[in-house]
């Protein structure tokens, strides 16, 4: 039997998915894909988590496609095909997604850390859209990024290639925080915490108001708005909540170590 690619473990509400693939650089092989995506399947239809925390072993989150596979093949046949998927589920996921990272990240791999919601990376991380230096292009990709990241560093990444540190990820806007190696873990668990003080169909919904078009104007909105804040109040959790909050306890949701 082969050994599995991708490790699935979850404790106090946090699932954790960690890609073990260090032979090839965590790149995005057949294998991966599917482990990557089933282990994403299952974070989301288990209601005990709360919080996915996305992850690697070795120097690489993730080198991006598995050329190997992809030389070759024809355009129907390649492996790329079945990443939107993946990028997909992690930006829709109704459970906040944390990026943690070590290791360096290139192409689709970059992909996946612009998907998640927050994303901790060490300071010596690097990252490239190097797509264009092999001759191919950021196409897939583009649509996970370009709403993250600064439109002018965007087009000075992508054209050229270039390798960038965590600290320039995070001021593009494609990390959330770029700590010493020695604190990954500690600004990590930070954010797990509090992620799992909110509501999960809070979360889930004020993730889908994140990603949703905004109106030509405050007034045009505000039917909608109104209409979903009033149906929260109003709601089962809401209602847990208000009363949590004036009887000074956590809500039922928060996870008990």
């Amino acid at each position: 039997m082969t050994d599995e690619l991708v490790h699935y473990s979850v404790a106090s509400g946090v699932a954790t998915i960690t890609l073990d693939s260090p032979h090839n650089r965590n790149a995005l092989s057949a294998q991966l894909r599917r482990e990557l995506s089933a282990s994403l399947t299952k974070a989301k239809d288990d209601d005990a988590v709360r919080v996915i925390v996305l992850t690697h072993t070795g120097k690489v989150f993730c080198a991006g496609m598995d050329l190997k596979e992809a030389r070759g093949a024809g355009a129907g046949d390649q492996g790329v095909n079945e990443f939107p998927r993946i990028l997909e589920q992690i930006w829709t996921s109704p459970k906040p997604v944390v990026a943690k990272l070590s290791g360096v990240a290139r192409a689709g791999g970059v992909g996946m850390v612009a998907a998640a919601d927050i994303v901790v990376a060490a300071k010596e991380v690097t990252f490239a859209f190097s797509e264009v230096r092999i001759g191919v292009v950021p196409a897939v990709i583009s649509l996970t990024v370009l709403p993250r990241v600064n439109p002018r560093a965007a087009q000075e990444l992508f054209l050229t290639g270039d390798v960038f540190d965590a600290e320039r990820a995070a001021e593009i806007g494609l990390v959330n925080k770029a700590v010493d190696a020695d604190q990954l873990d500690e600004a990590t668990d930070a954010y797990v915490r509090s992620l799992t003080l909110g509501g999960p169909a809070a979360l889930a919904a004020t993730k889908e108001l994140l990603a949703s078009p905004r109106p030509a104007t405050p007034a045009d909105g505000f039917p909608d708005m109104l209409k979903l804040s009033a149906q929260f109040f109003a709601g089962e959790e809401g209602q847990e909540g208000i009363r949590a909050f004036g009887e000074k306890r956590k809500p039922n949701w928060v996870p008990q170590d």
